[in-house]
């Protein structure tokens, strides 16, 4: 089902499929499309991206040794870097689709304040996803599930006139990869109830093409591009910020 137009986001989107080579160009992308928006705040985007190699994405606040095991990253040459939201931590690469939402904040969005923002957000995304998984559903902060299991997570970051919320669809993963490489999170939602990562998380059962078509309709996306720049500033970026020890824990 096509979610309706709602008046709670009014900016015309544009969306886009762009994997730049590196996982730190991916992060950074982000950073600068954020930027792009809180600076002219009259229009949105939604990105889609899909690393070739598999890695470890930690939220802004986790503490790496204790959310990712460390050793096996290394033996498996795993990297393991840090975003600019919140949010736990997540393993990415082929069959998981990246998705990043930048929308302008709005004096309505404010008012519902993050949580109720989320969970109308999340919602708009689990209809738009119920024509191929009718169980779709919104779950704990900012969680897809079906049937109890989880497959997409997501995460938020907001500025003074625009945020980003990006997040994955697994459907084609090496769900395993996902135990081997984190440990038991620190923070689980209630709806969990305690599962080890093999009994919590499950893929789609859909094409990446088909994925896609259904979130750029759920929020009337229309066909569009990167500008060039914004990728070249991708880059500066990650000279600046995102080759740090702070933000870089394992490449």
């Amino acid at each position: 089902m096509t979610p309706p137009h709602d008046t709670l986001w009014p900016a015309p989107l544009s969306w886009f499929d762009l994997t730049l080579p590196t996982l730190a160009e991916n992060l950074a992308l982000d950073d600068v499309l954020l930027a792009e928006v809180e600076a002219d705040p009259a229009w949105g985007l939604l990105r889609f991206w899909e690393l070739d190699r598999h890695a470890v994405v930690l939220g802004r606040s986790n503490k790496a040794e204790v959310e990712a095991d460390l050793d096996a990253c290394r033996l498996e040459n795993i990297p393991v870097m840090r975003r600019s939201s919140g949010g736990g931590a997540v393993v990415i690469g082929p069959g998981c689709l990246a998705y990043s939402l930048v929308l302008p904040l709005t004096d309505e969005q404010r008012a519902l304040g993050v949580a109720s923002l989320t969970k109308r957000l999340m919602d708009r995304i689990a209809l738009g996803l119920q024509s191929i998984l009718p169980g779709a559903t919104a779950c704990g902060t900012s969680d897809l599930a079906d049937d109890g299991c989880k497959f997409s997570g997501n995460a938020q970051r907001w500025l003074s006139r625009a945020f980003l919320h990006h997040g994955t669809i697994l459907y084609d993963f090496d769900l395993p990869r996902i135990g081997r490489y984190l440990r038991t999170p620190s923070r689980q939602p209630d709806y969990r109830v305690s599962r080890d990562h093999a009994a919590f998380v499950r893929n789609v059962a859909a094409s990446r093409e088909t994925l896609i078509d259904l979130l750029a309709t759920a929020w009337h996306a229309g066909p569009g591009e990167s500008s060039s720049s914004a990728v070249a500033h991708a880059g500066r970026l990650v000279q600046e910020k995102y080759s740090s020890a702070d933000w870089s824990i394992l490449l």
